[in-house]
Order: C-alpha cells, then structure tokens, then sequence
C-alpha cells in the first residue's frame, strides 16, 4: 500500500473463503478495493480471520527509492503479522460462559487454539442485536420449558459479557471489537490498514533525538513553497509564540518588518541598547472601530529584540518568569 509521499508499504489482509458466505462481506472486499491495498482470498487457520501482513518494498531499478529517505530500510519487518479473528455472536457468547465458569490459574481463551503462537483481536458484529433478539416474549414466558431446553439455552446477558472483556483485557491482554454492522467493521479494517503501513515511520521517527520535528505535509503551521511563499506568515507564527501577543499585535510587527533579516538590520543600525529594546514599542496595532488607539508596547519590543540579539541560550525573555 503506497502511502502518501512516505511510500509506506504493506501487502494486507488475508481473509479465509468462510468469510465471503457472510453477505455482508462484499462490503469489507468493496472497501479493501477503495483503500487501494492489496489483499487475497485463501483457506488459512484459524477460520473467518483477517491476516495482515506487510514486506519490505523494492528498492527502485535505477537507485532512487521512491521509499522516504528518512526510514532506512532495516526499520521494515517483512514478517510482522497481525489478526483480526471474526466470530458470530452466538459463538462469542458460548466462549463466554465457558470463561465466567472456570477460576483460577487454568484459564484458558476459547477461541484460540493453544497451539497456536499468535493471540489474535477478536470482532464481533452484531452482538447488541442478537442479545435483545434472545429476550422471551409474553407469550414465551407463560410457555413451561422443558429442562433439556432450559440447560442448552446459555443465560448470558450484558453483565456477563462486561464480565468477560474486562477479564480479556486484563489477563489474556486480547482487545475485543464489538461491531454493530459489516460497515463498521469495514472502517475499523481500512484504519488498521493505515496505521500498520504508517507504523515504520512512527517507530524510526520517536527513535530519532528530535521526535517532535517532522517534515512535509506531516509537519503543522505554515506551509512554506520552494519560491518562499509563506514565509511571512511562518514569522508572523512565530512572533505569536510569545505570551501574550495578539494577532494584531503580530500584524503590526510583521506590516513593518516582514522578515526576521530586516527587523535584525534595524538592530544594527541602532546606536545604543536602549534603542534597540524600544524600536517595536511605538508601532500601532489595528483595532476596531470606536476602540481606543493600541501600539506594541515596550514589553513585547524588549522580549522580541533579546529573542533576536541575544547569545545567552539561558536567558529569560518573560519578566514574569
């Protein structure tokens, strides 16, 4: 899955020919396609489970990877896998009764082979619905039922199956996705995809010794273009880091030197220090009409002449810290 200008790569879900028998499963298949990722259709173990898998992309024939050049290719794991295992409701809560009846160190998680090396995310879809649709009716209830009937039907409600996912959670450590409709499911399977082909370059980004900076469309404020618009208001930003700067204030200082060169050119022309400290306090800030007329003010002049003059990395421009 190329994606974006970080040419992130994964080759993705595996579902098993059990799901397609689902009708809602043209929807999943409907949004794979739109994702634009590649997935195939095969028998695997276990059944009706979703299988993501991402390898390593080629580098480029002629030596220039379209990869991001800030991810080397070591960072990509071709075989980290992960899976979704899809179960029907009625079966979710058959495994359920089986856990809220056994204590102690033998537990074991019901839908998952104990042979099996991978513990999987469940997803169930649909299981507010069959749970009110199990509810007896008037007439049910006048009804006797017969003992064999009583002890095959499970009495698992809400409670139990709160029970039972705080109980996943925090001893087997396995996430449960309760799901409403095959729509749902298809949303939570299209951003999985997404973060799992973006998580090499979220790993190798915290791994570096500035993990806040990043670059391209990833990075916030002011978009800058190779012919320097945008520069302008990338200082007008940045002026408005300080505390207690307004964006008229901002406006008044960039309208009267547009760029951090000019305004330190102003600095050096000055004769005195003095001078320097007040040479923005003077400058009016636009207000509205019927508004008492504004200027900068010495105090944001002081902090933005030592922001631009000083060599002491320690110093404290804010009097008030």
């Amino acid at each position: 899955l190329p994606y974006g200008e970080e040419g992130v790569t994964a080759s993705l879900p595996s579902a098993v020919p059990a799901i397609l028998e689902d009708a809602g499963a043209d929807i999943l298949m409907e949004a794979l396609g739109t994702l634009g990722c590649e997935y195939h259709v095969e028998p695997q173990c276990p059944a009706r489970s979703l299988r993501w898998c991402r390898v390593k992309p080629d580098p480029c024939p002629c030596g220039c990877s379209w990869v991001s050049p800030h991810v080397p290719p070591e960072v990509w794991a071709a075989d980290e896998q992960d899976l979704l295992l899809l179960l029907e409701p009625k079966e979710f809560l058959q495994g359920i009764a089986q856990l809220t009846q056994i204590c102690g160190p033998t537990y074991s998680v019901p839908w998952v082979s104990p042979e099996s090396h991978a513990c999987p995310h469940l997803a169930v879809i649909g299981l507010d619905t069959y749970l009110w649709s199990r509810q007896p009716s008037t007439q049910e209830k006048q009804q006797p039922e017969s003992p064999a009937v009583a002890c095959a039907e499970l009495a698992v409600g809400w409670p139990e199956v709160e029970e039972a996912l705080v109980l996943l959670q925090l001893w087997a450590n396995l996430d449960v996705l309760l799901v409403a409709s095959w729509q749902e499911l298809s949303q939570h399977v299209c951003a999985f995809t997404k973060a799992l082909a973006q998580r090499p370059y979220r790993q190798h980004r915290e791994s570096q010794a500035l993990s806040f900076c990043t670059a391209g469309r990833w990075a916030a404020g002011e978009r800058i273009a190779r012919d320097g618009t945008g520069l302008q208001g990338a200082w007008r930003q940045q002026i408005r880091q300080f505390n207690r700067v307004s964006q008229a204030m901002a406006d008044a200082v960039v309208s009267a030197f547009p760029s951090p060169r000019l305004l330190q050119q102003a600095y050096a022309a000055c004769s005195t220090e003095q001078e320097r400290l007040a040479l923005l306090a003077d400058l009016p800030v636009k207000v509205g009409e019927g508004v008492r007329p504004r200027r900068v003010g010495p105090d944001l002049s002081r902090r933005i002449c030592l922001f631009l003059t000083t060599a002491d990395p320690d110093l404290l421009l804010d009097l008030g810290s």
